[in-house]
């Protein structure tokens, strides 16, 4: 059996005709193997044309470089019988921190021979054979000297033909253990504290006949984890690695090393250490202790592994913190990375060096969770976390409850030693938030309920929007998704009807729908808090609404009336989907110079054609079609300006300004994206209950898409809304904004169906004539329901993202790929 690790290189070594690419074939896939002959015959179009060797093996590094960086098994199919062409492999492999693996053919000269003879692809002589069959034989001892980490030697034919491989996880992957799991920070010999923690976490202590803690368990299953530095400073460094020992076998834990306790093994295994740092003490406890106990401790740490990637790799756990590229890796770089960290070179003023601040850096999808520097509190960074908070230096022993991300402590019982810098005045580095490496150029994102790739033009216009415009990133947490029309009516007269929209949600697997009325106006989301800090309302495209001088008096009543409701869901904000009413208030311009000139003009210019046209009547000229034609464009004209004129009201400031909330999207902690219609809409109530003036209510129908009867009540609804000028209704399945279909797919969060003369605006005066209709009817909406599903699926993955607390970053890239997409060519009239 070879026992090959998931993640690693692995070199073939023999001589030609020894069966390396037979063996390769049959127990690696075709796509792990990279062949020395399939790379020259890429160069040179002959696999066998030896000058094209270098340039064919740095061809095969590279690719095998960029295939160990994604984490893939690499197989090199070559002789690798020189010592330089080896070492090129092992050094790859230390480049991306994988375990390099030889498995070498040995097969007798002769069979070799009898295999090259009979290959018409090889014409060199035997004695090529004998030379590599000598190198082949002062390779064997070499290889375990060049650094290969696991050397597999198959002598003869029978062991390479009964060969089989078999794959081995990496001591540090332990992504099928799931927790849960209790995440202790740094406990320095506190284990007073430690026993309070577990006790506080819900652990049941097991003592010895002495009375000291040496196990743990959790009458729920949980798993505690630590993060090292258990020793050094505190009074019962012993006492902690008892209890720790204890629990980790009998399967209650699991432990990383520290770099407090590399040096004490460093220490007890005869190595010349400086005594400091605590280190002092923890020798003066365990010379109390039998010499078995230090024995174990020693064996303890020397088995400990540098860091654990758990729970289906959603979860790292290092001393000293880890990057994305070291994760699940094997090197002394990684080892050195996860005991401490990374320096810039430089010392502060204490003497103490100064940290590389790699969390703001870090943006993995994986949490990383670790210790090493103390800090006064716990705060998540770019999805890290520091459990250190220096308990022994008088502050707290903290854990993480996963994966609830729950922090827990317990205040130490008093300084027990005096840290070199004083614990409080430290400052954790703050997250940085963006970069713009995080949404420039070409991304591929995969946001959970779909993947979607953003143009690099696409990300270029969003950035030119976004970074001249839009409100704070680390408000902006959300953008609404663009709204797809329902299908095409065949009803006469009509491009859009509600029995058309029930159809579309009926075939998604939509039982159950609401239908809005569809306020006429400009879409708005508003942040509100019980502070004031952070409120803020924009547009569709992240803008701020009005300006400070008109937005913030705005907040001020939303604030108002919202605190009742900020009480109830004990949150200390809230986000609003709404609508801002009326339309002319933010789209002004928009009707004077788009609308209202078209409408101007045709009232001008008919009733003067018209005029002289009755007067060349007048005349007894037959001119009947003709002024046929023009009274039915004047009506066309009249009924094109009443339209828009219904969406112009007077304003002065916030005179006459309304917002219609229709969804309450998220709070602190909390999305809100899985409660139904009925709870949004319930919302929106007490809030024009509240405040009558700032707030209109949303009339809405709720059907059942069984009954013929409530369909063709909700038609009758609709003609009644839109015969008074309405814009029509939204219909949306009322299980709320994640409604999924049979297969748990997203369905669209709602369709549109415009009533018949606001369509007028739209598509124009004339849109209403049979052959115009006809026309429209074969428009096409795919690409605008693609689209709307994209949207809607980013904005629930940034709504989950900002209620598990993402870090800003991760939560932006969606907002960003949101904005983005409307870029997309699109027809604006769907």
């Amino acid at each position: 059996m070879i026992d090959v690790p998931e993640l690693s290189l692995v070199a073939l070594v023999g001589i030609s005709g020894s069966g390396k690419s037979t063996f390769a074939r049959q127990h690696f896939k075709s796509t792990q193997v990279l062949s020395s002959d399939y790379f020259r015959g890429l160069i040179a179009d002959d696999e066998n044309d030896q000058a094209a060797s270098a340039e064919a093996f740095d061809a095969l590094h590279y690719v095998a470089g960029k295939r160990l960086a994604a984490g893939r098994l690499t197989v090199v199919d070559a002789t690798n019988l020189q010592p330089h062409g080896r070492a090129a492999l092992v050094k790859l492999a230390r480049e991306h921190d994988v375990l390099p693996v030889a498995i070498v053919l040995d097969v007798p000269e002769a069979v070799a021979w009898e295999r090259t003879q009979a290959r018409e692809d090889r014409t060199f002589g035997r004695q090529v054979l004998t030379r590599m069959h000598r190198d082949l034989r002062r390779s064997l001892g070499q290889l375990t000297r060049e650094g290969f980490r696991k050397v597999h030697v198959l002598r003869g034919l029978e062991e390479i033909e009964a060969a089989e491989i078999r794959y081995e996880k990496l001591f540090n992957d332990r992504r099928d253990e799931h927790g849960p799991f209790d995440i202790v920070g740094d406990v320095h010999g506190c284990r007073s504290e430690l026993e309070a923690l577990l006790t506080r976490l819900g652990w049941e202590l097991i003592r010895d006949d002495a009375g000291r803690p040496v196990d743990a368990v959790h009458p729920e299953g949980r798993k505690t984890v630590f993060v090292g530095d258990l020793v050094d400073r505190g009074p019962d460094s012993p006492g902690v690695l008892r209890l720790v020992m204890g629990m980790v076998a009998n399967g209650h834990a699991i432990c990383v090393p520290g770099n407090h306790e590399q040096k004490l093994a460093r220490k007890l295994n005869g190595r010349n250490v400086q005594l400091t740092h605590g280190l002092p003490e923890t020798l003066e406890q365990l010379e109390a202790e039998p010499a078995e106990f230090v024995t174990e401790v020693r064996t303890f740490i020397d088995g400990l592994v540098s860091h654990y990637v758990l729970d289906d790799g959603k979860l790292v756990v290092a001393h000293a913190g880890l990057k994305e590229a070291y994760q699940g890796r094997a090197s002394g770089r990684v080892r050195s990375f996860a005991l401490y960290g990374e320096t810039t070179g430089e010392t502060d003023e204490y003497g103490l060096p100064v940290r590389y601040p790699w969390a703001q850096d870090y943006r993995g999808s994986a949490a990383v969770v670790y210790g090493h520097v103390p800090t006064p509190r716990a705060e998540w960074i770019n999805n890290t976390i520091c459990l250190d908070t220096g308990c022994v230096f008088g502050g707290a022993l903290t854990a993480l409850r996963w994966p609830e991300r729950e922090l827990i402590d317990v205040p130490a019982e008093k300084e027990h030693y005096a840290p070199v810098r004083p614990l409080f005045t430290t400052t954790s580095e703050p997250d940085r938030g963006l970069d713009i490496a995080d949404v420039i150029g070409r991304k591929h994102l995969d946001y959970g309920y779909g993947r979607t790739t953003v143009p690099a033009e696409n990300a270029a216009a969003a950035l030119e929007v976004m970074g001249r415009f839009a409100v704070d990133p680390e408000i902006l947490v959300w953008l609404p998704p663009t709204m797809a029309p329902c299908s095409s009516s065949t009803v006469d007269g009509y491009l859009e009807h509600p029995s058309s929209a029930f159809a579309d949600l009926r075939a998604a697997g939509v039982d159950r729908v609401v239908c809005e009325e569809k306020h006429m106006g400009s879409r708005a989301v508003v942040r509100v808090s019980a502070s004031g800090k952070g409120d803020a309302i924009w547009t569709r495209t992240g803008r701020p609404f009005f300006g400070p001088e008109m937005d913030g008096p705005l907040l001020a009543r939303v604030r108002a009336a919202i605190e009742p409701i900020l009480a109830e869901l004990e949150t200390e904000w809230l986000l609003l989907d709404a609508e801002l009413l009326p339309w002319s208030a933010k789209a002004g311009s928009l009707i004077r110079e788009h609308y209202a000139g078209v409408g101007a003009a045709g009232r001008a210019a008919l009733p003067a054609a018209l005029d002289v046209v009755n007067r060349v009547a007048g005349r007894g000229l037959d001119v009947t079609a003709l002024r046929d034609r023009l009274g039915l464009r004047s009506s066309e004209i009249d009924g094109y300006s009443a339209a828009y004129r219904a969406y112009v009201k007077p304003t002065e400031g916030l005179r006459g300004v309304t917002l219609a909330p229709f969804a309450v999207l998220a709070g602190a902690g909390v999305s809100y994206a899985g409660k139904d219609h009925g709870w949004h809409l319930a919302m929106a109530d007490r809030l024009v209950a509240a405040d009558p003036e700032l707030f209109t209510a949303t009339r809405r129908m709720i059907v059942d898409l069984a009954d013929p009867a409530a369909e063709a009540e909700a038609t009758d609804w609709w003609l009644t809304l839109t015969g008074a000028g309405g814009e029509g209704m939204v219909v949306k399945p009322y299980a709320g904004l994640a409604a999924v279909d049979g297969k748990g797919r997203l369905v669209q969060p709602g369709v549109k169906c415009r009533g018949r003369e606001y369509l007028r605006i739209i598509y124009g005066p004339e849109y209403t004539r049979p052959e115009q209709l006809t026309r429209l009817r074969q428009r096409n909406l795919g690409r605008k329901r693609n689209m709307a599903l994209r949207e809607h699926g980013m904005g629930l993955a940034a709504l989950d993202r900002l209620a598990e607390g993402a870090p800003s970053w991760r939560v932006h890239e969606l907002v960003f790929a949101i904005l983005a997409a409307e870029s997309e060519p699109v027809d604006p009239r769907l």
